[in-house]
């Protein structure tokens, strides 16, 4: 019999022997071996037709087509279904759960760093647990045996801890237990090296045939049909009247479908899908491996078990263990094989041997228990390790829901039910900004093989790596420069990556740090960096206590609420609205007043229908200008120049696209992002620094808050606007790509005798939160209203002007605000980063979004929104009469709730009066 052990010793030469020794070498485009055996009873391999005809014939005609028979597939036909969704079909081209569902692990853990996952987790756990079994009458292979995460250093207890004050948020049960009480719960552990551990005692396994022929039954009990041995061959497109491209019909081998909607849930194979209707879809396939033990004595009903520290989780699977884990040097699946069904490639132990150890440490046992089986399977794998949903940019009515980066069992109930959400109201009902595939990738790189490649790999590795809040990719960077990249490089900028651009993070006193090609973390036999700065800066910021950084940090905060400071903002979106119907278009798209004199400019949002807030940003009144002009565009009609945050550029981009379409609005939208620049000049001493610069007056009389102007600086044309986004007075300087060194090094000569310094994104987050300003997608996002946020003066609700959104917002303020987006400051200096619990009186009333530490009040500062738990409105009355704590790992800090901003709250500083 082969051992654990075995293997694990044969790992050091490389060489194994007999039986474990793989029959052949495995090379990145092997396909698949013979039949290997999974863990489960039941396959639905021998289920079902075995002619090779469809299981029933396709219809003519349906109103969502599903494709793809996974648990995505299952999940999304089963909710579309249960919404009321007739004519809704499932084509699966060989049997269900046939590509990588039949193979996976299976396991469920409630608890995520982030709301929004451990909401999508709790409603998997509730369709499989509970709603099939209740619909069908029919187990789902359901096992709730508790998950336990291992810490083997107090930095991966934080990150637990962390997790376990959120889940008491939503109810979720955890506890952390000391080395001793987690032997006694797993006495089959070796707790020697532990620092402790997180139980979740609900977590537990699904059974992929038993959930996904359960949730089949569901759907088609609802109406659905399911075709299995039907493949699809064509994705009809057509370009409407417009030139918007829209689904027409599926072609399969056994006829063909008119349809106005298709989900690509083909898994490893939605890229080739995409092909099929000129949309990329940007995921890699690779092999993801676990083997199953032989029986172990004293196993049974265990919790499962994630080491992330080893890199290994290990499954229950009755009497026996399941091990696999998230290696460096994962095998690429080259070329995906469209004949692939219910396969397995052989293991390739070089590769999986780095698990071994990890296991046998946490479980001696395994040293001497038996391997009764191997399964390595393809798996999708993304840039973000996130998975890829919503509708694709390219295609209207093309949807995707794939890439689920081995958790698609896990996630499938929530992603399945958000997906249907998507297709029959528009937009999901939870905020999917993470996942949505139109949004959080720019278009250069859904295409960019390289890229995808280089962050898939990172993503894969990283997988159990501790979420650390200032952490930042290695791979895939310096694909977007701005114009003073180079220039700010020399002066020690230590850059972030966001949307592909490299933007200033913050500055380091010791001189450059520049972002090297991606080295694969030294696998594929790559040499790995040596004395490699970016990546030593970024792991001294490993920490959940306040960074080596701080100080630094703190003087470019102060600096500029002092003196002066100038802000690298070149990344921002840049668009134009213009044409014969712009203002029409800008006022529906705009919940604020923009339809002003040309000079104008309104901070403003965009809403969805249910008045939640897609977006928030500047939009400025312009005159036309000169053909091919950057900075001043030529056009007829009206026009409007918008500016936009540039990590939610593209999310704008397709909001604003998609409403131009649905509403058939004459106008264009203009993308000038790259041929601008932005600099950002804050702070008491701008107006002297800028008006050396500047040929303008910046008078308050004849530059006031606001407002814009073209004028000149260095003798170059720019547009100069007064607007601030971290409380201080100053002005934006929009200068054409070309000029923007000669601006720059202009303004920082003028400023160099008033104290100016450069200053980067972190220091941005830290002045705007103790200003009170939103950040989108942390105290904004699209399932928060302009009510709940503080932000009902951004509404033209005086006015008559119709607005998309306006209705919901209306009818809230009628009914009442149920949820409220409150400050809290802590006397305590303790550093939060959001995801901490919120105590009023003795209860959990909600959980902080986004903190900071202010170093002009020289207090934390966090932003969350809070529930009364009696159900009533969230009045001021009600915020200010609670009594508050803020639970920080675990540990509780009294807390001040503030109905203005800390700081500055008369709103002086910002229009010039210090």
């Amino acid at each position: 019999m082969s051992y654990v052990s075995r293997a694990w010793r044969a790992a050091a030469p490389r060489r194994l022997p007999a039986p474990w020794r793989s029959p052949r070498p495995l090379s990145s485009a092997s396909g698949p071996t013979a039949k290997k055996s999974v863990p489960y009873e039941r396959t639905l391999q021998e289920e079902g037709p075995g002619s090779g005809e469809p299981s029933r014939p396709p219809p003519a005609s349906a109103q969502v087509v599903v494709v793809g028979g996974g648990s995505l597939g299952c999940q999304t036909t089963y909710h579309l279904a249960k919404m009321g969704v007739s004519g809704v079909v499932l084509l699966e081209r060989d049997r269900l759960t046939s590509g990588t569902t039949w193979h996976t692990a299976g396991l469920l853990w409630q608890l995520r760093p982030s709301d929004v996952e451990v909401e999508l987790l709790a409603h998997t756990r509730d369709v499989v647990s509970r709603d099939l079994p209740a619909e069908t009458g029919l187990h789902t292979g359901w096992v709730e045996n508790g998950g336990l995460f291992i810490a083997s250093n107090k930095q991966r207890l934080d990150e637990y801890k962390r997790l376990m004050s959120l889940g008491k948020v939503y109810g979720v049960e955890s506890h952390v237990l000391t080395p001793s009480q987690t032997k006694d719960l797993y006495p089959l552990m070796n707790t020697d090296d532990l620092y402790g551990t997180l139980y979740v005692p609900k977590d537990g396994t699904m059974d992929p045939a038993g959930t996904c022929s359960t949730l089949a039954r569901a759907a088609t009990a609802r109406g659905a049909t399911i075709i299995e041995n039907c493949p699809v061959t064509g994705i009809q497109v057509r370009t409407d009247d417009f030139g918007v491209k829209r689904v027409h019909a599926v072609e399969t081998a056994h006829g063909t479908i008119q349809t106005p909607c298709v989900v690509n849930c083909a898994g490893v194979w939605a890229r080739a899908l995409g092909r099929l209707a000129g949309v990329h879809v940007p995921l890699v396939g690779m092999h993801h491996a676990y083997v199953v033990t032989e029986r172990i004595e004293g196993i049974q009903n265990m919790p499962n078990v994630r080491d992330h520290d080893a890199s290994v989780y290990l499954r229950l699977q009755g009497d026996a263990l399941s091990v696999g884990g998230y290696e460096s040097n994962p095998i690429f699946w080259e070329e995906v094989s469209e004949k692939f069904a219910f396969g397995l490639f052989d293991l390739d132990w070089d590769v999986f041997m780095q698990h071994i150890e990890g296991a046998v440490n946490r479980v001696p046992v395994l040293e001497k228990t038996g391997i009764k089986s191997t399964v390595c399977g393809p798996e999708s794998f993304t840039a973000d390790h996130k998975p890829l949903m919503g509708e694709a940019p390219e295609v209207r009515g093309f949807f995707l829901g794939c890439g689920f980066n081995s958790a698609g069992m896990m996630l499938g109930g929530g992603c399945g039910r958000e997906l249907a959400h998507w297709i029959i109201r528009g937009r999901p009902e939870k905020d999917m900004y993470g996942y949505d595939i139109r949004r959080r990738f720019h278009h250069s790189l859904t295409d960019n093989n390289r890229w995808i490649r280089e962050r898939s790999h990172e993503s894969y590795a990283k997988n159990y790596s501790v979420v650390f809040p200032h952490d930042e990719p290695l791979a895939g960077r310096n694909v977007r420069k701005d114009p003073l990249h180079e220039e700010l490089l020399r002066q020690g900028c230590v850059f972030q990556e966001r949307h592909g651009w490299e933007r200033p993070g913050w500055f380091s006193p010791a001189g450059a740090a520049p972002v090297l090609d991606y080295d694969y973390y030294g696998a594929y036999g790559r040499e790995r960096h040596r004395d490699y700065t970016y990546n030593r800066l970024l792991g001294d910021e490993y920490t959940f206590d306040f960074p080596p950084h701080h100080d630094i940090i703190k003087n470019e905060c102060l600096t500029c609420r002092n003196a002066l400071a100038l802000f690298d903002m070149s990344y921002f979106g840049k668009f134009y609205l213009v044409g014969p119907e712009a203002t029409k278009a800008a006022d529906w798209l705009f919940s604020a007043d923009v339809s002003k004199a040309p000079g104008s400019t309104v901070y403003t949002c965009m809403l969805n229908r249910h008045g939640g807030v897609e977006s928030d940003l500047t939009v400025s009144r312009i005159s036309p200008g000169a053909p091919g002009s950057p900075l001043a565009p030529a056009f007829e009609g009206d026009g409007y120049y918008l500016a936009i945050g540039g990590a939610v550029a593209q999310h704008n981009w397709s909001h604003i696209t998609t409403v131009l379409q649905d509403m058939k609005f004459q106008c264009q939208l203009l993308d000038c992002s790259e041929e601008l620049g932005m600099m950002s000049i804050q702070g008491p001493l701008s107006r002297v620094v800028l008006q050396e610069v500047l040929d303008t007056d910046l008078s308050n009389e004849a530059f006031p808050f606001s407002t814009h102007k073209i004028t000149t600086a260095a003798g170059c044309e720019v547009r100069a606007m007064r607007l601030s986004f971290v409380g201080e007075m100053g002005w934006e300087l929009h200068v054409p790509r070309a000029d923007c060194v000669k601006v720059y090094r202009a303004v920082m000569e003028a400023g160099a005798r008033h104290g100016i310094a450069n200053a980067g994104y972190r220091a941005i987050d830290s002045l705007s939160i103790e200003k009170g300003y939103r950040h989108w997608h942390a105290d904004l996002r699209p399932d928060d209203t302009p009510l709940e946020a503080g932000l009902a003066f951004t509404c033209k609700l005086k006015s008559s002007i119709p607005f998309l959104g306006r209705e919901a917002v209306e009818a809230q303020k009628a009914k009442g605000i149920f949820r409220r987006l409150v400050c809290f400051t802590t006397e305590e200096k303790v550093p939060m980063f959001g995801l901490e619990a919120v105590w009023r009186d003795g209860k959990v009333v909600g959980h902080i979004r986004r903190a900071d530490f202010g170093f002009a009040i020289d207090k934390t500062i966090a932003y969350g929104y809070i529930r009364d738990p009696a159900g009533g409105p969230v009045s001021l009355d009600f915020v200010k009469s609670g009594s508050y704590e803020l639970e920080r790992m675990g540990v509780t800090f009294p807390a001040r709730a503030h109905t203005k901003s800390p700081f500055d709250p008369d709103n002086k500083r910002v229009k010039g009066f210090y």
